[in-house]
């Protein structure tokens, strides 16, 4: 089942909050910065910031058949070329058919098409092995763990941090294609 692109619109935001039933769901998906329950306000905010000129992060959506399938977000650091991928989500409906690898190689490859940007990275937390195993296959490489770095009720999180460079970008893109290089 093939996933498109969009930008994320403002009606994506009731079915978006809805994908996080509780405080530790959205914490695991937003970071600890946002409060529960996600809102359309909470989104707005986030939208707004895709509206800079420079925008200081994309943010976008995964359709499959005319349904929210996805949703990612690229924070974007102009002076460094630096993005950092965060907010991935895939549906609860979608969860299991294969979905987020193919919809975050299309924003992988949407953020190196911009030759401003060197480096593309992400924080996970070490429990999520779904996620990693997914960044892993991508190209993502494992650079450090912040222990205890994230306060969640009376727990606390690992978080890890993978980067990758568009040299390697570059050199894995003709065997994510199908062809040797």
């Amino acid at each position: 089942m093939p996933i498109s692109l969009r930008s994320f619109l403002p009606d994506d935001a009731a079915e978006l909050g809805a994908w996080f039933p509780t405080p530790e769901a959205l914490t695991q998906w937003s970071g600890p910065g946002l409060s529960f329950p996600l809102d359309a306000a909470q989104l707005a905010e986030m939208r707004a910031s895709t509206l800079d000129v420079p925008p200081a992060r994309w943010m976008f959506t995964g359709v499959v058949d005319g349904d929210l399938a996805g949703h990612a977000q690229v924070a974007l650091d102009w002076d460094n070329g630096v993005g950092r991928l965060s907010r991935v989500a895939i549906n609860p409906r979608f969860r299991g058919q294969g979905l987020a690898q193919p919809f975050l190689e299309r924003i992988i490859e949407q953020f190196f098409a911009d030759v401003r940007f060197e480096r593309l990275e992400l924080n996970v937390y070490t429990f999520n092995t779904a996620a990693i195993r997914t960044y892993l296959k991508l190209g993502f490489i494992e650079e450090g763990v912040r222990r205890s770095s994230a306060r969640v009720g009376d727990i606390r999180w690992d978080t890890a941090l993978y980067g990758m460079l568009r040299s390697a970008f570059a050199a894995m893109r003709p065997l994510q294609n199908g062809s040797p290089t």
